[in-house]
């Protein structure tokens, strides 16, 4: 009994469903992408910035929301008696943040990056909790403001080596003028967003039903449709089909599909100046273009809005998307405040570019292991130490208790470490270190099948003057990274 007992004394080291750990090769590849990522961000300008990841109920819902709602969301009334929950996204926290800094100087040009909660249904790469990164331009009502957004979008791809993208970007107002056209009510407006905006992950067939009875999904569940008369939904997938197809200008084809709505001219004439201002910018003219079936879904976009696919792997979906949300910061102010952004998954762009190989992976931050044979020498060994440390090479002392050299070269494997550093007391009378090439070993291991070959090639393993260490390795890290 007593055994059982001790056993249910144990805590299940489990996961929460909908959410993750990260292995450390998976860090550091995330931390490299967004090394990446704040380069392109800073060369343009915008500023780093950090808001509270729980925020009162009323600045994610709005100040009519209800105790349901709050359910919705991981909410929960905390202490002094206070509803509050984690922010689903960042740019109601930013809002809230402008609003809270009068003094900010608009424009403001600023970047964040952080994890967001949602309580949605977890399948194959989705999950409760995800860190997104967010772009924003806050006052400035000029649509050149949209186009730097779109430019700085298309940087990070082609910084991040990708090259097959395309930022595709839309207008909410000639959707809008789409929803006049069709004799839909304003309020349902944003509601047809909503389903328009899954056209490309759910496909026609689906976005027709939810527009009408509804449909069931492939988990079996229930989708409520809007229900529409048949004649309103005839006329939206007419609208999308027209201005998919290739062939011709898409403004010009929704200008005559809606002529006499004046939002959809506005929405028109919109993008005809956000095409100027990326022409002036030398932007590729092969990675943006206008596409009309972009709504996104949230309904506080007021104007353009954008999104990025990655040609090579259209099931990722969206990874970059966003718009102009003019009213946002109305939630919190008395006067208005014009604001364009982008958001990123960052989980999702990660995985994509591990996908394509435009991201090399590493399973150590340490650069080179300084192995440890004679535990009486180990101030020598800590003499190596800092002078690697001081040249700036990423290094460690081996700090586990074997003084077997196998096992510590195992180590430096199984971690990722490239290089190591070994000597004995006959190496340091002789002022001399050998350093052993671990990355190219694993290399030349696969490729030779002889080991008394492999044991003697120079690039595998040298020995070398401690006065050239230094030197030798930033020589091999260059060419080997």
């Amino acid at each position: 009994m007593a055994r059982d007992k001790k056993k249910t004394d144990k805590v299940e080291p489990r996961v929460l469903k909908g959410f993750r750990d990260y292995l450390p090769r998976e860090q550091i590849a995330r931390e490299a992408m967004l090394s990446k990522v704040r380069e392109v961000f800073e060369l343009a300008g915008f500023l780093p910035y950090r808001t509270a990841a729980l925020e009162h109920a009323e600045a994610l819902l709005g100040p009519q929301y209800s105790r349901d709602s709050l359910a919705e969301l991981f909410g929960f009334t905390g202490p002094d008696d206070v509803d509050m929950a984690l922010r689903y996204e960042l740019t109601l926290s930013l809002a809230r943040y402008v609003a809270g800094n009068p003094d900010l100087p608009l424009p403001f040009r600023c970047y964040q990056y952080g994890p967001v909660w949602r309580v949605d249904k977890p399948g194959p790469g989705r999950f409760r909790e995800f860190m997104q990164c967010d772009i924003d331009i806050v006052g400035a009502q000029n649509l050149f403001a949209d186009a730097e957004i779109i430019a700085v979008m298309v940087n990070i791809f082609e910084h991040l080596g990708i090259r097959d993208f395309r930022v595709r970007y839309s207008n909410r107002k000639i959707h809008n003028g789409l929803v006049q056209y069709a004799g839909i009510s304003e309020a349902v407006g944003p509601d047809v967003m909503r389903v328009i905006d899954k056209l490309e992950r759910q496909g026609r067939d689906a976005v027709m039903l939810e527009l009408g009875p509804g449909r069931v999904d492939k988990s079996g569940d229930e989708i409520p449709g809007l229900g529409l008369e048949d004649g309103q939904i005839v006329q939206i997938g007419s609208f999308l089909d027209t201005v998919a197809e290739e062939g011709g200008d898409p403004l010009e084809k929704a200008a005559s599909l809606l002529a006499g709505a004046t939002v959809a001219e506005e929405g028109i004439a919109e993008l005809r100046e956000i095409q100027r201002h990326l022409k002036a910018m030398e932007v590729d003219e092969t990675k943006t273009g206008v596409d009309l079936t972009v709504v996104r879904g949230l309904a506080y976009y007021t104007g353009p809005v954008f999104e990025t696919s990655l040609l090579k792997l259209p099931d990722f979906g969206s990874v970059f998307s966003g718009g102009r949300y003019d009213n946002l910061v109305d939630r919190f102010l008395s006067r208005p405040i014009p604001a364009v952004g982008a958001s990123m998954g960052i989980d999702r762009l990660l995985a994509a570019l591990i996908e394509l190989k435009a991201l090399k992976l590493s399973e150590a931050t340490s650069q080179v292991l300084v192995t440890v044979m004679d535990r009486q020498r180990l101030p020598d060994y800590l003499a190596i130490l800092r002078k690697l440390r001081r040249a700036g090479i990423r290094s460690e002392v081996y700090s586990g208790d074997t003084k077997n050299l196998t096992r510590q070269l195992k180590y430096a494997d199984r971690v990722g470490i490239p290089f190591a550093v070994i000597a004995g007391s006959d190496e340091f009378d002789a002022g001399t270190v050998t350093v052993k090439n671990l990355a190219a070993g694993r290399e030349k291991a696969v490729a030779t099948a002889d080991r008394e070959q492999w044991l003697k090639a120079e690039e595998i393993q040298q020995t070398i003057p401690v006065a050239v260490l230094v030197d030798y390795l930033n020589k091999h890290l260059g060419k080997d990274g």
